[in-house]
């Protein structure tokens, strides 16, 4: 089975603006982003449905992502950061974060364009306010 393009970006052959990393699990930018901050927290196991991920490693993820979302919410002006798992454009799970100002931001067919040192600024941004 080919690896995903998640499994590439882990192994870093497919770079990625990084934003959070364990043993277990990867945060990084979305490239194609909702709106500025939106962030992709992965297993680095490659499963493809969330909900197949063993139990340990599904709340493992959730407690990830919710560290993660803690910090966009202190780096990105919004009024709360939403969760969102769809998982049908890459089958390796992964849930969304999103900063959320109105539903419109939550929906993907708004996107947003962003340059190099955007992103580079905003995953340093969230980074910084990791605990």
């Amino acid at each position: 089975m080919a690896s995903s393009i998640f499994t590439k970006i882990i192994s870093g052959e497919i770079p990625c603006y990084k934003v959070a990393e364990t043993e277990d699990y990867l945060a990084f930018l979305d490239i194609n982003p909702n709106a500025k901050g939106h962030t992709l927290c992965i297993p680095k196991k490659e499963v493809d449905k969330l909900f197949d991920l063993e139990e340990t490693s599904y709340h493992g993820l959730m407690e990830f992502s919710r560290q993660v979302a803690l910090a966009i919410e202190k780096a990105v002006s919004c009024k709360r950061v939403g969760m969102t798992v769809i998982g049908l454009e890459v089958p390796h799970a992964h849930v969304h974060l999103i900063p959320l100002n109105s539903m419109e931001d939550a929906r993907f067919i708004n996107k947003i364009q962003l340059e190099k040192a955007e992103f580079e600024a905003i995953a340093n941004k969230i980074k910084n306010h990791l605990h």
